[in-house]
């Protein structure tokens, strides 16, 4: 494939931001450089773990550059030096400094995984889903210095299922940001003329990181659809969680159940064939789907219920 004209620094860090790349790679655009967060120690062995997008540029055979930070003049001069014409940004991480996003004489853009102005930062997908969005998208923007502030110039939305998750949303979001990047950077180089909308500050709204002090259900305070919404969220990280017995126990999946009705909050139930699990909340029940003990795999509600002999009533309080 012929190049395209256009020339290319990336700066993305997840999995969320290889599609864009590869997309890009795809297209036939000159990526000089995949800039990218430094590896990282994680797991429980601590081993160190390296970033989606090193994995795929390695794979492309784009160079690489993985400064801890970004406000030096070391790193000034590596990107000026390459004289790209843009810059593409997805999930990277780290807030670019205006000094930096004036090298690119033909902008700084970003895919950013929610419907702009609302949920900026660090989470947006996880925050959506938890919040019980009934639409969730994605919204390609320029590069501002403060945190997804910029310009929108493309923005596509899909309506949100009761039972869709942060890891498949995250998935199917990758994929649409990569596909409206690659029309914006396509009409760049055909030298289209973008149209620029201001965000409404007053209708943002931030995505703070997850914590996993968040993840613990605390149910004498919180309703069936919050919980609902909070496991879809959660989901594959951190997982929400509760003691039983002794144990933590991680709830992957959950439907509010709006016919049974048990009090008090936090109360196991049963149906009596054993096959269906309950679990009691403030204004009802929600009924565990797919849910994991520690230290065990993952297992469906029948399996948890004859692995650990529960019976109707059992307190998680």
């Amino acid at each position: 494939m012929d190049n395209k004209k256009l020339k290319i620094i990336f700066a993305g860090t997840p999995e969320f931001s290889e599609p864009t790349l590869t997309a890009l790679h795809q297209e036939g655009y000159q990526i000089l450089l995949a800039l990218t967060q430094p590896d990282r120690k994680a797991g429980r062995g601590m081993n160190v773990k390296l970033s989606a997008i090193k994995e795929k540029a390695e794979s492309l055979s784009i160079p690489i550059f993985q400064p801890e930070k970004l406000n030096t003049d070391e790193v000034f001069k590596k990107l000026f030096d390459l004289n790209a014409d843009i810059l593409v940004v997805a999930a990277y991480g780290l807030i670019i400094p205006s000094k930096i996003l004036d090298i690119f004489i033909k902008g700084s853009y970003n895919v950013h995984a929610s419907l702009l102005p609302s949920w900026r930062g660090a989470a947006p997908i996880h925050r959506a889903i938890e919040a019980g969005d009934s639409e969730i998208g994605v919204t390609i923007m320029s590069v501002a210095p403060a945190l997804d502030t910029g310009d929108m110039i493309r923005k596509e939305s899909i309506t949100l299922g009761k039972g869709e998750n942060t890891g498949e949303m995250t998935k199917y979001l990758a994929k649409l940001g990569a596909k409206l990047m690659v029309n914006v950077v396509n009409d760049i180089n055909d030298k289209k003329t973008l149209k620029f909308t201001k965000q409404n500050e007053k209708e943002a709204t931030y995505a703070n990181k997850i914590k996993k002090s968040e993840a613990k259900v605390i149910w004498k305070d919180v309703t069936s659809i919050k919980i609902v919404n909070k496991v879809n969220a959660f989901n594959p990280f951190p997982g929400v969680s509760f003691n039983f017995r002794g144990k933590s126990i991680k709830i992957w999946k959950a439907t509010k159940e709006d016919n049974i009705k048990i009090k008090p909050p936090g109360t196991l139930f049963v149906n009596k064939e054993k096959s269906n699990l309950f679990i009691s909340t403030v204004d009802g029940a929600i009924q565990v789907i797919e849910i994991q003990r520690e230290g065990k795999r993952k297992m469906t509600a029948k399996e948890f219920i004859i692995a650990n002999d529960i019976n109707k009533g059992e307190s998680l309080l």
